[in-house]
């Protein structure tokens, strides 16, 4: 009786465990180990079904997370790669090929609305190992020390970075613009974009624009 009521509290430790911090089960080591105490807590109660399958439900959960994971880091990595000089190929490009948001889409909450599904994204594929890596970062600055143990995830520096890009875009689609009269009507409409993004809640997309 002791036994199976020490496994079961050994099981929802791990349960949680695997899924609030999976990249601590990424490598082979780890999996190992997790496999080891996962077939030792089935033996204490190999009458009853119900552990082996909450054990082969929270194993498989983990291995399809850190796929997931890993496919969403395979993704950014493409996007991290550098790309030719943009202002080259704008310049190659005539001018009538060359489409300015507006003539994209010109409807401010459309906009606005597509923007906070990209951030909704981004903030999705943010985890607490991703915070608790700056922590242990910056608690390696201040012991002099190096953790190279620590895994890079670039979720958080792939939101920073989006926020970045979407300053940039809103500044070279306003600063593309020859006419004064034109630039005037491309400013109040990134002005709309933002205040629709307030109203929706999104305040990082409305900051960028800011």
């Amino acid at each position: 009786a002791k036994l199976k009521s020490f496994a079961a509290k050994i099981i929802q430790l791990l349960k949680e465990w695997t899924e609030t911090f999976p990249y601590d089960f990424q490598d082979e080591k780890s999996m190992k180990e997790l496999k080891e105490i996962a077939h030792r807590i089935t033996q204490c109660d190999e009458e009853n079904g119900t552990v082996k399958k909450i054990i082969s439900q929270m194993t498989q959960n983990l291995l399809m997370a850190l796929s997931a994971r890993s496919q969403y880091q395979e993704i950014r990595e493409k996007f991290r790669q550098p790309v030719t000089d943009k202002g080259t190929i704008l310049k190659a490009k005539p001018q009538s090929t060359q489409k300015d948001i507006l003539s994209v889409c010109c409807d401010p909450l459309i906009l606005a609305q597509q923007l906070t599904y990209i951030e909704l994204e981004r903030v999705s594929n943010i985890y607490p190992e991703d915070l608790m890596q700056i922590v242990s970062h910056m608690d390696s600055l201040d012991n002099h020390k190096c953790r190279s143990d620590v895994t890079k995830t670039y979720n958080l520096e792939a939101y920073d970075n989006w926020f970045n890009c979407l300053s940039m875009l809103v500044a070279t689609e306003i600063c593309r613009v020859v006419k004064k009269k034109q630039r005037t009507r491309m400013v109040e409409f990134f002005i709309d974009v933002a205040r629709e993004c307030f109203n929706i809640g999104n305040f990082n997309s409305m900051m960028a624009i800011i």
